[in-house]
């Protein structure tokens, strides 16, 4: 394996450095896709690859793409791949930790005089996160086929704004034709986002795969009617209606050994003194194992019509079945991490992520740090400098022994 080391301190800095595009008071980072202050660290991560010597080029739904040459100018390139964008309450690590370790890689190699025999690439994925417009991993999608460009640029936000207003108000729609530049394979460093490693006392996660999950968009009609007069026997209400069915999901959820989760919930028309006549709220559902998912989502209607009849209505919006990463490139991570002096272990991730969609154009693989707690997707996410560089170190091995395997 080749001396040549992350320097951790620099990948600090700039994590500490991208964390105030968007940064909230609390200590967290609100970046949405396509907002004025993705627009600022998408400027930040072009200048950085420009001056490391890459050609930036960019799609029509905004990916970015740098690129470093090798020396075989006919090879494809491999990817180390993640996003920049944030949930409304997000954290410093999650998705911009993947791209910054890809250019501290390129820094490294820079340093060194060192050239890779294949192109090395960083990308940056538009609307990983979903927070903005639904779905999520929306420009991976449309990169690797899942998605056309028309079904992304007609995604609506929350305010009414289109995905093709967004990405043109921040002068982030390329010319680079979709599907373009190709690559061999792309490597994913990522916050866990989850308790395992932390608990287990690992360094690094070899993830091997993504468990299956599905988003619907459930509704519940019930009847308006006055609060003060209608008798609790003959009411028709639809928020405790809907409260019911959330707590039946997640017992259903704990029965299969899977996860069910309402992040969203709304009444039609609230007032104070009026019974709720009709509720929306969002369910998320995932399992390992795509049969196991099936069975539960089965379940779940099962009780919605024995709890509402025909007055709930489940609607699937996203369907994502469980991923396998490819062996070539987790056996590289493993190597990488052993190379590094790191513990680790292999891990599925409950959470999707970009190398979903380009598992299926591409060889690829995830490696995962502790993060303090497993928590994310909130301002108090934390992973130390120390983590932060064992798992860049673990990347940089793995992208050199794989590029040299290949």
């Amino acid at each position: 394996m080749h001396n040549l080391k992350i320097d951790g301190d620099r990948l600090w800095n700039s994590i500490l450095e991208t964390a105030a595009f968007g940064g909230t008071p609390d200590g967290g980072v609100r970046r949405l896709t396509l907002s004025g202050e993705d627009r600022a660290v998408r400027d930040w991560f072009r200048h950085k690859a420009e001056t490391l010597g890459c050609r930036v080029s960019v799609d029509a739904v905004g990916n970015m793409f740098a690129v470093r040459p090798g020396s075989d100018a006919e090879a494809l390139p491999i990817a180390i791949g993640s996003h920049l964008d944030t949930q409304p309450t997000g954290g410093k690590f999650d998705g911009i930790l993947g791209v910054l370790a890809g250019l501290e890689i390129l820094q490294t190699l820079q340093d060194a005089g060192y050239q890779t025999r294949r192109p090395l690439m960083v990308v940056n994925w538009t609307n990983e996160e979903g927070a903005r417009f639904s779905p999520a991993m929306l420009g991976s999608g449309v990169y690797a086929g899942v998605f056309d460009r028309t079904y992304a640029e007609s995604r609506v936000d929350a305010e009414g704004i289109t995905f093709a207003d967004a990405i043109e108000a921040i002068d982030y729609r390329g010319e680079t034709p979709i599907g373009e530049p190709r690559f061999a394979a792309m490597f994913e460093l990522h916050i866990e986002q989850g308790p395992v490693l932390e608990r287990e006392a690992f360094d690094i996660g070899a993830v091997t795969g993504v468990q299956a999950m599905r988003w619907y968009d459930l509704t519940v009609i019930g009847r308006e009617s006055h609060a003060g007069s209608t008798p609790m026997d003959m009411r028709q209400d639809a928020l405790a209606d809907a409260a019911n069915l959330i707590l039946t999901t997640q017992d259903i959820a704990r029965r299969h050994g899977g996860m069910a989760t309402t992040g969203q919930i709304g009444i039609t028309s609230p007032s104070r003194n009026v019974i709720p006549g009709k509720v929306t709220m969002s369910l998320d559902l995932r399992h390992e194992n795509d049969d196991t998912l099936q069975a539960m989502e089965q379940d779940v209607r099962a009780a919605m019509q024995r709890q509402c009849g025909e007055r709930a209505v489940l609607t699937g919006i996203w369907d994502s079945p469980a991923v396998h990463f490819d062996a070539g490139c987790l056996a590289a991570i493993r190597d990488g991490a052993a190379a590094a002096g790191a513990s680790h272990r292999d891990i599925v991730s409950g959470a999707g992520h970009d190398s979903v969609y380009i598992s299926r154009v591409a060889s690829t693989a995830m490696i995962f740090v502790p993060c303090k707690d497993g928590l994310s997707h909130n301002p108090a996410e934390s992973a130390t400098r120390e983590q932060c560089t064992l798992g860049a170190q673990t990347l940089l091995n793995a992208v050199l022994a794989y590029g040299e395997q290949q």
